[in-house]
């Protein structure tokens, strides 16, 4: 055991609230995190704690939402108390810390020892099947969107029959009837989805007491980050672990949950000392991200929220620029107006072009702005592009892998069969597909009972079965620490090289193209160096895992470039100078969340791009905007006001009312024009500014001199 001196210098440098959290190692404990509170450090220092008395590593679990924080964790604990003891430790998200269960409980499961992640793509895949058998076409509904409202229903822990029994339209027994369909494909192809991960857990260590006990017994102390992020399978997951023991601290903050639209619930934070009565609630409200005035807005704004732990954030930096607000004449005038703002603030060097983050509510937003930032020869990075995942090449070859770990794999094998070109046909496939749906089996199966389907090209079944033994051979045994050399054998056996050069005549592109093929075998280098007891289907599993991640989280420190991106994929992420673009009623609040009434989610939207402020916060809207080909009258949105602590000003409008005398209605809505000419005035206002008033500029602020947005009151 650590001795006294010892623990009390794991204290060192935190306030009375995070020490008081890192204290609390017995029962059941909730964490309120505000924005920029130190919450990482202070689960790294707890964790320190716990080992520094005696709890052995082996007995400590923490659940983090990517990846990318579960290694942070790990590396800011291994400072603390030695590599050797913080790699006992087990720290993963809730799909890695699933999928490794599953994997070793896969008989007790009812799985295949041999079962595979689907990625994102994959289930895609699986949704289209499975409308397919329906016979329902893209015009009734969309791949994505049947499988986007099968996993919100797996985030709610309903089922196909569930879903059946509930009173609803056309469409919700449409998307029953094809989550049958869809979990039929997944079955036949000895798949699981990242949902099922969860799911999965959850119903063994809900049925299976032994099993339960077992984890209950090995893990007796649970840490969960950003619980307010939980859904109904991973709350589910955590109390089957702590629900008897009851050492569980959780650390989030209800006022950004953001994530409902894909299953979050933030009622499990609100109501954790209903699930836990003896639960020790410890606050944490001193923000070390951003200035007094940026808090403060964000303070006023969040209030509005009924439903909600009560907190108030204070800036350990104290005062500093107020809150810029500004009008756009329309969305080219607002995105140039940012544009020349950050150009000219860089030239004075003020700041970098990386301190600089653009948020929006929606993805159709940044096209303006990619325009006027190209036009004006300002770089920026558009957070949310093509994934490293999402290209061919490195598609084709995970396929491939994915097939030598699983033949039964459907959607791998529809995507290579043909690739390099094998002679199997549009029409061979589509035949074998209609065989398979009738029997009920996958198409694999269908080409191994080729001779009853009829009229199926007996060269390309030829040729199907040659790539199958093929690919049977290597699948025979898991390379183990071999896996670069067996993965290079692989690649040369099936020729995929010949694919590359097929595809792409052009030798740079080529290069290119082959380029993100060996970047795999990097990766497989790097998982082999890093893990033990490496292999092909951890391999796979690591890679599915981190693509799922890689779409969350965006890479916006590699250059020196203005960040682009939603405020979803800004949650986390601190930035000097904010911008956050559009914020007009049916952009944010988001015209659908008006109408479905969860506005509340959408104002902590707007706190979480608000608090993403470190110094200077900028908040734009514009007068009119182009929705589908018309120009449309555009009105700020309740935020603003909400953020100043101001009432709206007669005739405004909210979302979704009905209009009431257009003109005059519209002119009160807008907010004043500055006295003179203030219509053309280029400089923002100030929060601090009064209605009307001439606005103030902030210190170190750029002078965009062209025509731009009007200052707003």
């Amino acid at each position: 055991m650590v001795s006294r001196p010892g623990m009390e210098k794991l204290l060192h440098g935190l306030n009375a609230a995070q020490c008081e959290a890192v204290r609390a190692i017995e029962g059941p404990v909730l964490v309120l995190a505000g924005a920029g509170s130190g919450k990482t450090r202070v689960i790294t220092v707890r964790t320190g704690w716990l080992l520094a008395h005696k709890v052995a590593p082996e007995n400590v679990l923490a659940m983090t939402f990517t990846r990318k924080a579960a290694g942070e964790m790990r590396e800011r604990i291994s400072k603390l108390v030695g590599e050797e003891r913080a790699e006992k430790l087990t720290i993963g998200t809730f799909h890695a810390f699933c999928a490794k269960y599953l994997r070793a409980k896969a008989r007790a499961a009812g799985l295949a020892p041999n079962f595979t992640i689907c990625d994102a793509s994959d289930q895609l895949a699986a949704a289209r099947a499975a409308l397919r058998e329906l016979r329902v076409g893209n015009t009734v509904m969309q791949p994505g969107t049947l499988q986007a409202r099968i996993s919100l229903a797996k985030n709610r822990l309903e089922t196909p029959e569930s879903l059946l029994a509930k009173p609803g339209d056309e469409k919700d027994e449409l998307v029953a009837r094809g989550w049958q369909k869809y979990e039929e494909q997944l079955a036949r192809s000895r798949m699981l989805d990242f949902d099922d991960l969860l799911l999965v857990t959850c119903r063994v260590l809900k049925q299976n007491a032994e099993l339960r006990t077992e984890l209950e017994q090995r893990f007796r102390y649970v840490m969960v980050d950003e619980y307010q992020d939980t859904n109904g399978p991973q709350y589910e997951i955590v109390h089957a672990i702590a629900g008897r023991h009851q050492n569980l601290c959780v650390v989030g903050d209800d006022d950004q949950s953001i994530y409902g639209w894909r299953g979050a619930d933030v009622s499990k934070i609100l109501s954790f000392e209903k699930h836990f009565p003896k639960a020790k609630v410890v606050r944490l409200e001193t923000n070390y991200r951003s200035t007094q005035p940026i808090l403060e807005a964000a303070n006023r704004l969040i209030t509005n929220n009924p439903k909600r732990h009560g907190k108030t954030l204070v800036s350990a930096l104290g005062r500093g620029d107020p809150i810029r607000y500004l009008r756009g004449e329309d969305e080219t005038g607002e995105a140039d107006w940012i544009a020349l703002d950050i150009q000219e603030g860089v030239r004075a060097r003020h700041f970098n072009h990386n301190d600089c983050a653009v948020l929006f509510r929606s993805n159709t937003q940044p096209r303006v702005f990619e325009q006027q930032f190209r036009a004006r020869g300002l770089p920026y990075v558009l957070v949310g592009g093509m994934s490293f995942f999402d290209r061919k090449e490195v598609r084709d070859v995970l396929a491939y892998l994915r097939l030598a770990a699983n033949a039964h794999d459907e959607p791998s094998f529809l995507r290579v069969v043909n690739c390099p070109p094998r002679g199997v046909g549009k029409g061979t496939l589509e035949k074998a597909l209609e065989f398979a749906t009738a029997q009920g089996i996958s198409i694999v199966q269908a080409f191994e009972r080729a001779s009853e389907v009829e009229g199926l090209n007996q060269a390309a079944v030829e040729s199907v079965h040659l790539l199958r033994e093929k690919l049977a051979r290597f699948g025979a045994k898991d390379p183990g620490r071999t896996l670069v050399h067996w993965m290079r054998e692989l690649l040369e056996a099936i020729d995929y090289k010949s694919e590359v050069e097929r595809a792409y005549p052009d030798a740079k592109m080529r290069e290119d193209r082959w380029n993100a093929v060996t970047q795999v075998l990097d990766m497989a280098e790097n998982h082999v160096r890093r893990n033990g007891k490496a292999g092909l289907a951890s391999f796979l599993e690591s890679l599915t895992l981190s693509a799922e991640d890689e779409r969350d989280e965006g890479d916006t420190q590699k250059k020196d470039a203005v960040v682009l991106m939603t405020v979803h994929a800004a949650k986390g992420l601190e930035f000097p100078r904010v911008y956050i673009a559009g914020v007009e009623e049916g952009i944010l609040p988001h015209l659908r969340s008006v109408n479905e009434d969860t506005v509340e989610e959408e104002r902590r939207l707007m706190y979480v791009a608000i608090t993403r402020a470190q110094r200077l916060l900028t908040v734009t809207w514009t007068k009119s905007r182009s929705k589908y080909g018309t120009r449309v009258e555009s009105m700020v949105s309740r935020f603003v006001f909400e953020m100043r602590g101001e009432k709206p000003p007669k005739g405004w409008r909210a979302s979704g009312a009905a209009k009431e005398e257009p003109s005059k209605a519209e002119a009160e809505a807008r907010p004043r024009k500055a006295r003179g000419k203030a219509s053309k005035s280029t400089s923002p206002s100030t929060s601090s500014a009064a209605p009307g008033s001439p606005p103030a500029r902030p210190r170190n602020a750029a002078r965009p001199r062209r025509k731009g947005p009007a200052a707003s009151s």
